[in-house]
């Protein structure tokens, strides 16, 4: 069985593990607000909690998008987020330079996407000792992310997790194939992205879009297929976020969707 830890958060093991925070660190008091009401939920569901957070939004739809507070200013919230809420942190690179300075605060390292196929990027990652999250871009097979999990292997680093964030594009949308969940569990432990599954790219033009309201639906599909983790990005007020608006989880709404995922998790391993 593969199975992968983040801090003291187990992945694969047969307990739910949460990755989670808002898209974007717009803000120190947001992350730590945020980082300290899911910690909270977690506890009292009994919930493994990563806190996720992107310091620098490197594929916005529009060159005037707003990044976000950068790798210096965006890691030191990140470090603060885990002295003052006690939990581990994980963010994205998009650069193989920026591996060691974020493997300095953060407990694991993310590669987006479209980048999973980026050899020196995910072996800078992978160098850092910290485990390694790969996304799995919209134009791979799921049989094909094996690949990328043995490229964090070959630096000698055994911590990978894949996650699941959308198969394909159609009729104006990501489609999920649950199947692919199944097959990438032969390689890693797999996360389901559960709020970026709902997003239309590009879809307001000089933004994405997305439907929120079908997180849930599609949560509980993947964890129904063996998911072993779910990654949601959550906000006090989606709407006004500054990144993914259409696609984040209202943060007041958390508790009740993960109580509904917790039962389809259990009951998958029955």
């Amino acid at each position: 069985m593969n199975t992968c830890t983040i801090a003291n958060v187990e992945f694969g093991a047969g307990r739910l593990a949460l990755i989670a925070g808002p898209c974007m660190a717009e803000s120190l008091e947001l992350c730590l607000d945020v980082a300290g009401r899911v910690r909270d939920v977690c506890a009292r569901l009994g919930v493994g909690y990563v806190f996720k957070a992107s310091f620098d939004k490197a594929n916005r739809s529009s060159a005037d998008g707003y990044r976000g507070p950068g790798l210096e200013q965006g890691l030191d919230w990140l470090g603060q987020v885990k002295q003052q809420i006690g939990v581990p942190a994980l963010s994205d690179i998009h650069e193989a330079a920026q591996a060691e300075p974020a493997a300095a605060v953060l407990d694991a390292l993310q590669i987006p996407a479209f980048l999973c196929r980026q050899t020196d990027l995910i072996v800078a990652a992978a160098r850092t000792g910290k485990c390694v999250n790969i996304k799995k871009g919209q134009f791979m097979a799921p049989a094909d992310m094996e690949q990328a999990a043995n490229k964090v292997r070959s630096a000698g680093n055994g911590r990978v997790l894949l996650t699941e964030r959308g198969t394909f594009f159609g009729y104006n949308r990501l489609v999920t194939d649950v199947r692919g969940i199944v097959q990438m569990r032969a390689f890693a432990p797999v996360v389901f992205d559960a709020t970026h599954s709902v997003q239309e790219p590009g879809g307001l033009g000089t933004a994405s879009g997305g439907r929120r309201e079908f997180v849930p639906v599609l949560a509980g599909a993947a964890l129904a297929a063996g998911a072993d983790a779910l990654f949601i990005e959550t906000h006090p007020n989606p709407d006004a976020a500054k990144s993914d608006a259409a696609c984040q989880w209202p943060l007041d709404q958390l508790q009740p969707l993960l109580e509904k995922c917790l039962r389809i998790f259990e009951a998958a391993r029955m």
